[in-house]
């Protein structure tokens, strides 16, 4: 079962155990008010007997269901509202209670009205669920940290682990590459081949370089990102159809310096790239916009291939999720991860429909200064 499986299961228990004890209170307050109803009934009632008292009244009895009443508050009124008695009230309190009246007849044509408040524990127990809510809310929301806590370690663990094991097992291939590739340029000094080589050579050195990168805390410097992503375009126009258009005019004489790590940063732009050029089926453009405010720079890489479908943008970032028929879904996890968790900054899907396009948009910190 997923973390996300776990805590709509939680959800659900805690809302099941929030509407059970709803019920349940809603149910044990009607009952304790129906009681305090009757209560009230039979101190109208003794205080009715007190006022109208003769010689042959027990006046202790009636005294003592009188003075009973501890937690109630209480008013006695005459016809015009104007309160002429009062019990349990607190100060400052203003007004009459909530319920009642009860009429007390003390005389022909004299009428008294007695009202009531809940008692402090009845109106206690009305909050009880809002109380019972709130601590279930909280105790779900420290567990959904918890666990987006745990799985973000887990997940930094698989992705440093990965890394370093990816650029170990390249190491040693490369080094027996490089060794091989100086035999040849040794014997075959003229041959057009081995120059093609060595730089092919040089390009599985620096991906194990990236990868070492990423297992390790990659430091950032002021850097002007503007040759980084040309640079990444280069690589990419070098190595795609004539017929995908890669307008970089907008960049040309630029310059924005930002918070960097090149080899990183050049890595997520020919990635970002890379999907470009996947989603766009023969002719098409790539284009780039630069922004920018206060604090950030924000690049926009723009394509016009088929676009991603609704239900996919929300799940374009997961790892292990991928619309080709080839991929991994690594990615986009991994660009993101370098561009939000080494670099500070974000990567999102700007926009994206199908048929049109898609926007994804960098945001990178100015360099102090800058």
């Amino acid at each position: 079962m997923s973390n996300r499986q776990i805590g709509s299961l939680v959800l659900v228990i805690a809302m099941i155990i929030v509407a059970i004890s709803v019920l349940f209170t809603n149910n044990l307050a009607r009952s304790l008010q129906q009681e305090e109803q009757k209560n009230m009934a039979v101190w109208a009632e003794a205080t009715r007997q007190l006022i109208l008292a003769d010689d042959d009244a027990d006046i202790d009895f009636v005294s003592s269901i009188i003075e009973g009443n501890t937690t109630i508050p209480v008013y006695i009124c005459d016809s015009e509202g104007n309160i002429l008695a009062s019990r349990n009230v607190p100060e400052g309190k203003k007004g009459v209670g909530e319920h009642g009246p009860i009429e007390l007849s003390i005389a022909p044509g004299v009428t008294q009205y007695i009202y009531w408040d809940d008692s402090n524990l009845l109106t206690s127990l009305r909050y009880v669920p809002y109380a019972q809510f709130a601590l279930i809310f909280i105790f779900i929301a420290i567990a959904v940290m918890i666990m987006l806590t745990a799985q973000r370690s887990e997940e930094n663990r698989l992705w440093v682990g990965l890394s370093k094991e990816t650029a170990h097992q390249l190491g040693t291939p490369i080094s027996s590459l490089n060794a091989w590739q100086q035999l040849l340029a040794d014997k075959y000094p003229t041959d057009e081949y081995v120059p093609q080589m060595k730089r092919d050579i040089d390009r599985l050195q620096m991906i194990a370089d990236r990868f070492q990168k990423i297992g390790s805390e990659p430091t950032l410097k002021p850097e002007n990102l503007i040759p980084v992503v040309r640079s990444a375009i280069a690589y990419m126009r070098a190595r795609t159809s004539s017929r995908i258009t890669m307008d970089d005019a907008s960049l040309e004489g630029v310059e924005r310096i930002v918070m960097l790590n090149a080899p990183l940063m050049q890595w997520v732009i020919e990635n970002m790239l890379k999907n470009a050029v996947d989603a766009i089926s023969g002719q098409g453009t790539i284009s780039f916009h630069l922004h920018e405010n206060e604090h950030d720079i924000m690049l926009d890489i723009t394509d016009s291939g088929k676009g991603i479908d609704a239900k996919a943008q929300r799940r374009i970032f997961e790892p292990g999720f991928t619309s080709k028929d080839r991929g991994w879904g690594l990615g986009l996890p991994l660009a993101k991860r370098i561009v939000e968790q080494y670099h500070g900054g974000k990567l999102l899907l700007k926009h994206s429909q199908p048929g049109v396009g898609t926007t994804f948009r960098i945001v990178l910190k100015k360099a102090e200064n800058s």
